[in-house]
């Protein structure tokens, strides 16, 4: 029998009566996976006080990867391959495309093409407004990151960034795919590159490295051993680069510096979330079924919040709380200082995929 999840999108009310002038929401747009090029996850907004869900969409198989917004539509693919894209008001379908296997990658929007990468060993250009196909990159390996968009230092063409399976980085031309460089790794790259401070790309890969490379050209300029294999997306802010990897382990890594800032580790269960930042925290699922929070300076537990199962998909951290999802089925929002719950919403069907925000709805799959 097909297996089938639901992709919700959530209204955030925040407290506005009906028929109320729509309030001025800061972020309007998740182009780019986790938010932006950083990857923290992080937006101005206030958090919703009472959400229902507006409106759900029946796709042809589960959501892993997160869902990308951007001029009212939302894209998203679903293990069974098939890409969507989706009218942001009603939950339509506008168009679907299929591929050749599972797309578990989050996807990547702009000027005017979107952006995915699949497990049948293609990175796919999209006309986003029909789907039609533009261009595609295959590679030696499957897709199964997200990619960020970034101007070419020359200021004369865009590019799109995106880790491969196969062990490679590529910045490749927005116009057409051709390779502006390339970056090899020794071995699998799982996540979402990062960028720091718009210089430098940055990434985690099995080799047990975190790279900093060169956006100029796409040379490795400062590598940070640490102790096993690097899940899948970084966060970053400022020089720091955050990471999960396979010992369970979250590591604080300054660009800048030879060695870890700072090791995290609970108990023996692995982080398989990607990390969500604000000032003061960094927050992450684990399998050991809480959202924890750590201090970002010190690398020690602030607090952590007990859900009903295990917390694979990464947070949203508001100007006010902090929202994830559960394998429990159920969307909670935290206090950011102490994890107090706030409010929770059962949605029926475990979550495993990242959230997405904007215009004052989450969308999760």
């Amino acid at each position: 029998m097909t297996s089938f999840l639901r992709l919700f999108a959530i209204l955030l009310l925040l407290g506005a009566p009906v028929g109320a002038q729509q309030t001025k929401w800061k972020t309007t747009e998740w182009a780019i996976p986790r938010g932006g090029n950083a990857l923290q996850g992080l937006v101005e907004d206030a958090a919703p006080k009472k959400p229902k869900v507006k409106w759900e969409s029946l796709l042809d198989g589960p959501v892993t990867g997160d869902a990308a917004i951007s001029d009212g539509t939302v894209f998203v693919g679903t293990v069974m391959g098939t890409f969507y894209a989706l009218d942001f008001e009603t939950g339509k379908e506008r168009w679907k495309v299929e591929t050749g296997d599972s797309i578990v990658s989050p996807p990547t929007v702009g000027h005017g093409r979107v952006f995915v990468g699949g497990t049948d060993r293609f990175f796919y250009c999209l006309d986003a407004k029909d789907g039609k196909e533009l261009w595609k990159v295959e590679g030696a390996d499957k897709f199964v990151g997200g990619a960020i968009l970034v101007r070419s230092p020359d200021d004369q063409e865009d590019w799109i960034i995106v880790n491969g399976y196969d062990g490679v980085c590529r910045a490749l031309r927005v116009k057409d795919g051709s390779e502006a460089w390339v970056y090899e790794t020794a071995d699998q790259i799982n996540g979402t590159p990062g960028l720091v401070d718009g210089k430098t790309v940055v990434l985690g890969g099995c080799d047990m490295v975190v790279h900093s490379v060169r956006i100029t050209d796409g040379k490795g300029v400062h590598e940070v051993s640490v102790e096993a294999e690097i899940i899948g997306t970084v966060a970053t802010m400022g020089t720091m680069v955050y990471s999960a990897n396979y010992a369970n382990q979250l590591v604080a890594v300054d660009v800048t510096k030879p060695d870890p800032v700072w090791v995290y580790q609970d108990k023996e269960f692995g982080f398989y979330a990607a990390p969500a930042l604000n000032k003061q925290h960094v927050f992450i699922g684990s399998r050991d079924k809480h959202l924890h929070a750590i201090d970002r300076a010190t690398g020690k537990q602030a607090w952590k919040f007990k859900t009903g199962s295990r917390v694979d998909g990464a947070a949203i951290v508001f100007s006010d709380a902090v929202v994830v999802g559960s394998g429990d089925g159920r969307l909670y929002a935290l206090k950011p200082g102490d994890g107090t719950e706030i409010w929770s919403l059962d949605l029926g069907e475990g979550i495993s995929s990242d959230l997405a925000f904007a215009s004052g709805r989450i969308v999760v799959g």
